[in-house]
């Protein structure tokens, strides 16, 4: 039987076209309190001209070194990037964590994101 680590839990969120500037919100669910201790990304295809910035915020504040910075230079489907946020990554139940993208980059690629929680 495996082992679960009830320590740190996940959330997982999709933006559609990284290469535009916008956001998306996840709800932080009942029992989801915490820190924000990493965050990955995982791209679905190359982008081009500048690199893409995702910063994440609770409530509206950025999260400290929790900036991803997915770079342009030899992007592909499948590459991963990842940031360990350091501060002001408390959320609680009812939180919204938000993910901003730029919009620096140019093509309309997928970006899926998994957030890690440690209780």
């Amino acid at each position: 039987m495996g082992t679960h680590n009830l320590i740190e839990i996940t959330l997982s969120g999709y933006m559609a076209d990284v290469s535009t500037a916008g956001q998306i919100y996840l709800p932080i669910p009942n029992g989801f309190d915490g820190e924000v201790v990493e965050i990955r990304t995982a791209l679905n295809g190359a982008i081009a001209t500048a690199d893409a910035t995702l910063t994440p915020k609770i409530n509206g504040t950025a999260l400290t070194t929790g900036a991803v910075v997915i770079a342009f230079s030899g992007s592909a489907a499948g590459d991963v990037d990842v940031s360990y946020p350091s501060g002001e990554n408390a959320v609680r139940p009812g939180d919204a964590l938000e993910i901003e993208t730029d919009g620096a980059s140019v093509n309309a690629v997928e970006v899926f994101i998994t957030v890690v929680i440690r209780r």
